[in-house]
């Protein structure tokens, strides 16, 4: 019997206090050593549409929700009772019947309304395009292709500009992601052959991870997803290794995984050239902070790669290569920036293209055209 984990399990395992986890762990580890000991107290959940849903009683108001089969026990979920019964039985474990991969699956009827409500009457029409029908004109057999589950055709036929967002958060995120590239007058990536068995399909592999042993659901608990997140999906590993031969630009919408491409570019790259640094930038300290977390955890096992990736904001290396060309830089008062704003771009001397002054997350920003081949010299 196959012994998995959902990503929905170790989300919710997260929200407990810390008593709770200890309590959960031990019985989540107990379950993989023998789900058929008579110490496990596994009850049925009548209501469930799912009549593989279990619940195992954890301490006196924590129940762990397990989908249980012939050939495989799942961990789906845990909470208190009451909450626990209402995530089960608001949800189906099934086979995508297009793409093969397994999904968790929100049950349609039970949810009481998809549409985002309107509580201010705008007294002149909406745009033509806030009510068009975005995938009216799309095949219900290529919609399937993309992962969106049958009981879902009809309310992603009558998806709009106002109500995609709020349905996506209904499906599965391969189906999201496909609305949402669709949307934007994007193309989908195709859709990976349904394998033999569901949870090896590489959608499936994103939500679902086989414990082989107990010390890979140590690791895994003791890394509720965190270590996950990281996780790159297979059809994202070609952005990655590619050899392009200039500037590339990987877009898409929120949640697609572009930063998870961009660290594993970044230590690509650096394994690739074992005698080079590779930068990694971002807006703000605050998103670069976030970015080498990220990047310790990818990069757990091997520190001395890690140290050759630098990740800082465009602001600090903006502020570092003037200190290393100039000296210190002595940022300018928020009233003359506004001043500059209205200017025409200039040319500055050691700049081999026009300077232009920008606003970016309330910070100011020196965007440079080009490298800097001499001597930076403030005006």
């Amino acid at each position: 019997m196959h012994f998995l984990i959902a990503d929905s399990f170790t989300d919710s395992l997260a929200r407990l206090t810390g008593d709770e986890q200890k309590q959960v762990k031990t019985t989540a580890f107990d379950l993989q050593l023998n789900p058929a000991s008579p110490g496990m107290s596994f009850h049925k959940l009548d209501r469930a549409k799912d009549k593989n849903f279990w619940s195992v009683r954890v301490g006196s108001d924590i129940r762990l929700i397990v989908h249980r089969s012939e050939a495989s026990l799942l961990l789906c979920y845990v909470d208190h009772h009451d909450k626990a019964y209402e995530w089960a039985e608001r949800r189906k474990l099934e086979t995508h019947p297009k793409t093969g991969a397994a999904q968790l699956i929100e049950i349609r009827e039970t949810v009481q309304e998809v549409i985002v409500p309107v509580y201010v009457q705008s007294p002149s029409p909406l745009p033509a395009s806030a009510t068009q029908l975005l995938f009216q004109g799309v095949a219900d057999d290529l919609l399937l292709s993309y992962g969106v589950p049958p009981e879902w055709l009809p309310d992603v036929k009558l998806a709009t500009e106002d109500t995609l967002l709020a349905l996506a958060d209904h499906l599965p995120a391969e189906a999201a992601e496909a609305l949402l590239e669709l949307a934007t007058g994007g193309k989908p990536r195709m859709p990976t052959p349904a394998t033999a068995n569901p949870f090896d399909h590489p959608d499936a592999q994103r939500r679902f991870r086989v414990m082989s042993n107990v010390e890979e659901l140590q690791r895994a608990l003791d890394f509720p997803w965190e270590k996950w997140t990281v996780f790159l999906h297979p059809e994202q590993r070609q952005w990655v290794e590619r050899d392009y031969s200039g500037p590339a630009r990987v877009s898409g919408s929120a949640g697609t995984g572009k930063t998870i491409v961009a660290l594993h570019r970044a230590a690509y790259l650096a394994r690739q050239h074992p005698d080079a640094r590779v930068l990694l930038t971002t807006f703000s300290d605050t998103l670069a902070n976030a970015l080498q977390s990220k990047l310790n955890r990818l990069l757990t096992s091997q520190p001395r790669l890690a140290e050759r990736i630098d990740v800082h904001s465009l602001e600090a290396i903006g502020l570092r290569l003037h200190k290393t060309q100039v000296g210190p830089a002595k940022l300018a008062p928020a009233r003359t920036f506004a001043n500059s704003w209205a200017m025409p771009p200039r040319r500055c001397r050691g700049i081999n293209s026009a300077v232009t002054f920008c606003s970016l997350n309330g910070s100011m920003s020196l965007m440079l055209g080009n490298l800097i081949t001499g001597k930076l010299i403030a005006t």
